[in-house]
């Protein structure tokens, strides 16, 4: 029987034909009770919890994830570290303007969302102290402003910069964020991401010790996530939609480990759907084999995707209509992610970024 506060992805219809042009945006709905979004982190992070998504449904701790995994696998992690971000100004007319940086160009220059009830244009300032700490708009594009700030972007962060905390977490930002909206093994030299790749919120170090022990490999790779992955989707058809580009890489290192793996019969296991993105699209650019890569992507991921690399995948429980739920439908049907939302829902799961996650293989049995 369904909850009488779950309507997902079309459930009072016949399921659509999960194949791109066919799916519409609102199969991707559903209701979820406000009491499930997660605010704030649990106390440690591995004892959230943790879906596994096979031929049915099984509740575990993330900490027992080393119990899922096998020698020969290999675990993908996205090493990239979340900036500051989010920062509050005023125009000089007093009218409050709340900037998100989306991506860093140069030293700077950056482009940006802003949110405002006030008019901008190209040539407004706007103002982050009563001194000389400002940026200026220049030309709009879409929803992004390119915009100068009045000394360094890095500078500009630190004075002025908050964490980027995603909108439906109403409250203030507190010092635990700080920690707790980072990845444990974030690379701070890989600063450039506006969220978190929230997937591996759960490990700590104790964890990642557990899972070395085991002789389990563990491959990095980044994607400095922009709001591409948040953007929201227009288009009612799904396929006219257009992801924002975002810079991702991988070293021959990473490259060696995840070739080794699936040589050896063992899975290539990502942490997050911005790991996996990455090392589909790679996968893309090479003919469907992984190679070494410093670039730009913006693929966009639906139900009918041919998947190259990715054997399992470790995330979180997205938002409606959601690029990101449309990904994780593709990679694990759309059919059993349907079902394993409604499961997560009837059993309260915690949803989004600090919420609980989802282990999706279903070759497991």
């Amino acid at each position: 029987s369904k909850s009488p506060d779950f309507l997902i992805m079309g459930v009072q219809v016949p399921p659509p034909v999960p194949i791109g042009n066919k799916l519409k945006l609102e199969d991707f709905n559903f209701q979820l009770p406000q009491e499930l979004i997660a605010s704030s982190p649990l106390e440690k992070r591995s004892f959230s919890k943790l879906l596994v998504v096979n031929s049915n449904f099984e509740n575990l701790i993330f900490k027992n994830l080393p119990t899922l995994l096998n020698t020969k696998d290999v675990l993908v992690v996205n090493d990239t570290t979340v900036i500051k971000a989010r920062l509050f100004g005023k125009k000089k007319t007093g009218a409050k303007v709340e900037v998100l940086i989306e991506r860093i160009i140069d030293k700077k220059k950056c482009l940006i969302q802003t949110k405002s009830n006030a008019q901008l244009r190209e040539g407004d300032k706007i103002f982050f102290s009563e001194e000389e700490d400002f940026l200026s708009l220049s030309t709009k594009q879409d929803d992004l402003w390119l915009v100068n700030f009045s000394e360094s972007t890095r500078k500009m962060i630190d004075k002025f910069g908050n964490v980027p905390l995603p909108p439906y977490i109403n409250r203030e930002v507190n010092s635990l964020d700080l920690v707790r909206y980072q990845t444990v093994y974030a690379d701070p030299l890989k600063n450039f991401s506006v969220a978190a790749p929230t997937a591996g919120l759960h490990f700590d170090n104790q964890l990642l010790e557990s899972i070395a022990s085991k002789g389990i490999s563990i491959a990095n790779v980044t994607l400095n996530v922009g709001m591409a992955t948040f953007k929201p989707i227009r288009d009612k058809s799904i396929i006219g939609h257009k992801m924002h580009s975002e810079s991702i890489e991988i070293n021959q290192e990473s490259v060696d480990k995840i070739n080794w793996s699936k040589n050896e019969g063992g899975r290539v296991i990502c942490v997050g759907t911005t790991t996996l993105r990455c090392l589909e699209s790679v996968a893309k650019e090479n003919n469907g084999e992984l190679k070494p890569f410093s670039g730009e992507t913006d693929i966009f991921i639906y139900p009918g995707f041919k998947f190259s690399v990715v054997d399992a995948l470790i995330t979180n429980f997205h938002l409606p209509k959601s690029t990101l739920l449309l990904l994780v439908s593709a990679f694990g049907g759309y059919e059993k992610i349907r079902s394993a939302y409604e499961y997560a829902i009837r059993k309260k799961y915690r949803f989004y970024s600090y919420g609980d996650s989802m282990f999706i293989d279903l070759n497991l049995k």
